[in-house]
């Protein structure tokens, strides 16, 4: 057995097109504050990820080698959502949308030769059956966007086999402020660490 504590490392991401706050990094610094709550024993690491496929690509790779989490969180802006969404697949193929830089994966493909489709570990529509968070919709998608945050969803559940999970959340507003989207990552995490004690990811 491995006596390091276990961890889960949540991401964030930097500013993009005319996004310049991006509410999924300010949401996970907030977070970062409240940390996972008292009786959860494993370690928070939180890590700001650019709008750049290789970039994200790159560090993905490097966030399960360096740090062998139990889970790793992605948390992405959806600019239409009006409610956090919890995305149960990610796709390989039809990025065809620019990264910051201006880069498109060659064939909009993620991983050449990889399954069409991934699945979390993590039962989503279970997630958002027992998380109330107040003031804020939960929602269950599986079609997470074709744009980085579905492409580093992608990597990163095929890197952790099925152990990774991606959170949408709304942009911030007077109703929504980055302390709430906080606190509402606080519980579905916690969530979702129950779900991870289950069998399929205890299987890695």
């Amino acid at each position: 057995m491995d006596s390091q504590p276990s961890c889960v490392v949540v991401t964030g991401f930097g500013p993009f097109r005319q996004h310049l706050v991006n509410s999924s990094w300010e949401a996970v610094k907030e977070l970062s504050k409240l940390g996972l709550g008292n009786d959860t024993v494993v370690q928070l690491r939180t890590l700001e990820l650019p709008v750049d496929y290789r970039e994200a690509k790159r560090r993905v790779t490097g966030i399960w080698e360096d740090h062998q989490p139990q889970l790793v969180v992605h948390v992405g802006m959806d600019t239409s959502a009006k409610a956090i969404i919890l995305e149960q697949s990610g796709k390989n193929q039809g990025y065809q949308d620019a990264d910051i830089r201006g880069f498109r994966p060659e064939g909009g493909v993620c991983l050449p030769g990889g399954p069409d489709m991934l699945e979390s570990g993590v039962c989503m529509k279970a997630v958002c059956k027992h998380v109330a968070v107040e003031d804020v919709e939960v929602l269950f998608s599986r079609d997470a966007g074709r744009y980085v945050c579905d492409y580093t969803y992608y990597l990163s559940l095929h890197h952790g086999k099925g152990c990774a999970a991606l959170i949408h959340v709304p942009p911030l507003s007077r109703g929504l402020p980055a302390s709430l989207l906080g606190r509402a990552l606080q519980v579905i995490i916690q969530e979702m660490l129950e779900e991870v004690e289950k069998p399929e990811c205890k299987a890695r």
